[in-house]
């Protein structure tokens, strides 16, 4: 049985501590930091899993050459155009001129067909758009304006400005899963950047007519086979002038021109002859898939 001293000694314990905090030894900094350090640790582990990069084995890869139609049509040319230059143009000596053929594989032979065999994982998988081959030639397409580089023409048109025989005229982009394709094909009305090149022998037609104009194919989509056996054992070149952009690496066995500068935050892997992508750096591929109409 307790004794009524030891009760009466823990009612004042109680009594005096009544109202009063727990505090740690040394005050209350000391706890806060280490929940500080500890939702900082979290936020590291959250942020390190949700930006590795996904592995991506569709297709396009590497090993795989495909092959695509494409044609611009405009309501102030008659039929469809192509651009020009197969971008596999070198300089006296001997070295190709475009970093973006070289970055990515990707270029036409002024045929109409855009010849598609990665070097880089800059143009496989998901990362295989219409834009990718579009940027080589520095068309710049947006959902609204269609615009030609200079040594393309330097044409522009603008949706709400560029008339059609005094129409308003309307981009859109047409795509077939395969060039014998009989049906109407799909219609983008935007995001056309995006669209996936994500089987052999598509067909593009990229448009900028009056408001309900029915486009079709290129005329020379029917000879797709033939066109696209221009190159199908080209080697992948070796060597490039002029500088190479950073977060890509070259492709196995290429090297750098002696007069150029390796990108900033890059190195130069002797053993390979290659230019390293900076550390951390990659490639964002794009997570939406274009609307579609039809």
């Amino acid at each position: 049985m307790v004794s009524s001293s030891s009760t009466k000694r823990a009612a004042r314990l109680a009594k005096k501590g009544k109202g009063k905090r727990v505090r740690f030894q040394g005050g209350t900094l000391f706890p806060i930091i280490i929940l500080a350090i500890a939702v900082v640790r979290l936020g590291t582990i959250v942020y390190a899993r949700q930006s590795q990069p996904e592995a991506d084995a569709s297709p396009p890869t590497i090993e795989d050459h495909w092959h695509a139609a494409y044609g611009f049509s405009l309501c102030d040319e008659e039929g469809f155009t192509q651009l020009a230059g197969a971008k596999e143009e070198t300089d006296a000596n001997g070295q190709l001129i475009s970093s973006e053929f070289l970055r990515t594989g990707v270029h036409s032979h002024d045929d109409g067909v855009i010849h598609w065999h990665p070097y880089t994982a800059a143009a496989v998988g998901k990362r295989a758009t219409l834009g990718v081959f579009l940027d080589v030639y520095g068309v710049e397409l947006t959902d609204d304006s269609l615009k030609f580089p200079d040594e393309q023409g330097g044409k522009e048109y603008v949706e709400g400005e560029t008339q059609c025989d005094g129409e308003d005229g309307e981009l859109k982009v047409i795509v077939w899963d395969d060039y014998d394709d009989p049906g109407a094909g799909t219609t983008y009305v935007s995001n056309f950047n995006d669209i996936r090149v994500d089987s052999n022998s598509m067909v593009f037609s990229i448009s900028f007519q009056p408001q309900g104009t029915e486009v079709g194919k290129p005329d020379w989509a029917a000879q797709l086979p033939e066109l696209g056996a221009v190159d199908d054992s080209s080697p992948v070149p070796t060597s490039i002038s002029g500088s190479v952009p950073p977060g890509e690496t070259l492709p196995p066995g290429a090297t750098i021109a002696p007069s150029q500068t390796v990108p900033p935050g890059g190195s130069l892997n002797p053993t390979q002859n290659t230019t390293e992508a900076p550390s951390g750096t990659t490639v964002a591929p794009s997570s939406n898939s274009p609307p579609t109409t039809g």
